[in-house]
Protein backbone atom coordinates (compact mmCIF):
# COMPACT_ATOMS: atom_id res chain seq x y z
CA UNK A 1 0.00 0.00 0.00
CA UNK A 2 1.47 3.39 -1.01
CA UNK A 3 2.21 5.94 1.66
CA UNK A 4 0.09 9.08 2.01
CA UNK A 5 2.96 11.30 0.91
CA UNK A 6 3.21 9.70 -2.53
CA UNK A 7 -0.55 10.06 -3.05
CA UNK A 8 -0.45 13.85 -2.96
CA UNK A 9 -0.25 15.48 -6.35
CA UNK A 10 -0.01 19.05 -7.57
CA UNK A 11 -1.34 20.43 -10.84
CA UNK A 12 1.10 23.09 -12.03
CA UNK A 13 0.11 25.50 -14.82
CA UNK A 14 2.40 27.99 -16.54
CA UNK A 15 0.58 31.35 -16.59
CA UNK A 16 3.42 33.70 -17.54
CA UNK A 17 6.17 33.37 -20.12
CA UNK A 18 9.72 32.34 -19.25
CA UNK A 19 11.08 34.58 -22.02
CA UNK A 20 13.48 37.17 -20.61
CA UNK A 21 13.61 35.54 -17.16
CA UNK A 22 16.70 34.39 -15.34
CA UNK A 23 18.14 31.20 -16.84
CA UNK A 24 17.82 29.39 -13.49
CA UNK A 25 14.11 30.20 -13.36
CA UNK A 26 13.55 28.91 -16.89
CA UNK A 27 15.38 25.70 -15.91
CA UNK A 28 13.10 25.25 -12.89
CA UNK A 29 10.04 25.51 -15.14
CA UNK A 30 11.58 22.97 -17.50
CA UNK A 31 12.50 20.73 -14.55
CA UNK A 32 8.86 20.64 -13.49
CA UNK A 33 8.01 19.22 -16.91
CA UNK A 34 6.39 22.33 -18.37
CA UNK A 35 7.03 23.25 -21.98
CA UNK A 36 7.41 26.77 -23.33
CA UNK A 37 3.71 27.38 -23.88
CA UNK A 38 1.54 29.40 -21.57
CA UNK A 39 -1.40 27.44 -20.08
CA UNK A 40 0.60 24.21 -20.29
CA UNK A 41 -0.21 22.01 -17.27
CA UNK A 42 1.43 18.99 -15.65
CA UNK A 43 0.66 16.89 -12.60
CA UNK A 44 3.66 16.36 -10.32
CA UNK A 45 4.17 14.60 -7.02
CA UNK A 46 4.15 16.74 -3.90
CA UNK A 47 7.80 16.42 -2.88
CA UNK A 48 10.14 18.87 -1.22
CA UNK A 49 12.21 19.14 -4.42
CA UNK A 50 9.16 20.02 -6.50
CA UNK A 51 7.92 22.42 -3.83
CA UNK A 52 11.29 24.20 -3.89
CA UNK A 53 11.18 24.65 -7.66
CA UNK A 54 7.57 25.85 -7.47
CA UNK A 55 8.42 28.43 -4.77
CA UNK A 56 11.34 29.72 -6.82
CA UNK A 57 9.15 30.49 -9.85
CA UNK A 58 5.78 30.99 -8.13
CA UNK A 59 5.29 34.28 -9.99
CA UNK A 60 5.08 32.30 -13.26
CA UNK A 61 2.82 29.48 -12.08
CA UNK A 62 -0.61 28.57 -10.80
CA UNK A 63 -0.66 25.58 -8.45
CA UNK A 64 -3.63 23.42 -7.41
CA UNK A 65 -3.62 20.47 -5.02
CA UNK A 66 -5.22 17.32 -6.39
Amino acid sequence: MPSKKSEKKLKVTLVRSTFGRKPNHAECVKGLGLKRRIRDSVVVEDTSANRGMIEKVAYLLQVEEI
